[in-house]
């Protein structure tokens, strides 16, 4: 698997704008909508860089 970024936050708003950000800055796509984890009981949302254009290059190549 390659890279997977997680964001953690006390709040589900907190929680999307980190992972609205990670993915307009970095060029990332999330993976991982907010959802409440059962462990800690804060909000997690997960990306990954986006795939680059082109004959087998990217995720599933």
């Amino acid at each position: 698997m390659g890279l997977v970024v997680t964001v953690q936050h006390d709040s589900r708003e907190e929680c999307e704008a980190e992972l609205d950000r990670l993915c307009r800055d970095y060029g990332m796509t999330p993976t991982l909508a907010p959802t409440r984890s059962f462990g800690t009981n804060r909000w997690m949302a997960r990306a990954t860089p986006t795939a680059p254009a082109g004959e087998g290059q990217g995720r599933g190549a």
